[in-house]
């Protein structure tokens, strides 16, 4: 009797007798490893991250369903979106140099990571600063985009060249994620001027500064901007090339 009381009474390993999904949630909450070296900033800006992909993720679905469930015809990209170039017609150039500006941008970001983790804070504040005048850039294309697009009569509720719900779409989908940008473009030219500063170097007190030596910061900005421009590349396939 006493040795079945002790047996009850021994503790069981979280999930070794628990099958299922149950049993595979028990084993990764008592992992003592799995976000132990993970800085709080970094997995903020994960949470973050996933929660605006649910969001975008609604967006373009909510497109797609408004888009293949309207009798009205869906206007044509091409048409929409083409420019006048010496005479003629040039369909989606303003959005391809748009997503070229702001895949380069991603390219320049990376490379301010790289040479932060280097302590090599000079080319990381350029590239940094290199990085948000590319997305200014993509912004105020953006703008010149929206200009155009009211002049010739588009708004949230109709528009000349069909389906009225593509007016709502438009503004919806390139404004919230044009948003985004903007907000990227003012943290990166703040974090830019601190990396300018020193302040990674000597431990500044200061928003977005971290303990001394650590340019973490570089990188979490990275991991936002890397993210916008990821959402880019579904916006370009569904809505202009669609």
């Amino acid at each position: 009797m006493a040795e079945l009381t002790r047996v009850e009474t021994e503790p069981v390993a979280h999930g070794s007798h628990t099958g299922g999904l149950r049993g595979v949630a028990a084993d990764f909450a008592s992992d003592q490893r799995a976000f132990k070296n993970v800085s709080w900033g970094k997995a903020m800006m994960w949470i973050f991250l996933l929660s605006d992909t649910f969001i975008f993720g609604c967006f373009l679905l909510a497109y797609m369903t408004a888009r293949m469930s309207t009798p009205i015809p869906w206007p044509n990209p091409s048409e929409v979106f083409a420019l006048e170039i010496g005479g003629q017609q040039v369909p989606l150039i303003l959005i391809a140099i748009m997503t070229f500006i702001l895949i380069s941008s991603s390219g320049t970001m990376a490379m301010a990571v790289n040479f932060g983790y280097r302590r090599e804070r000079g080319k990381t504040a350029a590239l940094m600063l290199l990085t948000a005048v590319l997305g200014a850039s993509f912004v105020g294309m953006q703008a010149f985009e929206w200009t155009k697009l009211i002049t010739e009569g588009v708004r949230p509720w109709e528009n000349p060249w069909g389906a009225a719900q593509f007016g709502s779409s438009f503004f919806m989908i390139t404004g919230f994620h044009g948003t985004h940008v903007t907000f990227g473009v003012i943290f990166l030219l703040i974090t830019a001027r601190k990396v300018w500063r020193g302040d990674f170097d000597t431990g500044r007190r200061g928003f977005f500064t971290s303990r001394k030596g650590n340019y973490e910061v570089v990188e979490i900005m990275g991991l936002y901007w890397h993210f916008v421009d990821l959402v880019w590349v579904f916006i370009f396939a569904f809505f202009y090339l669609w």
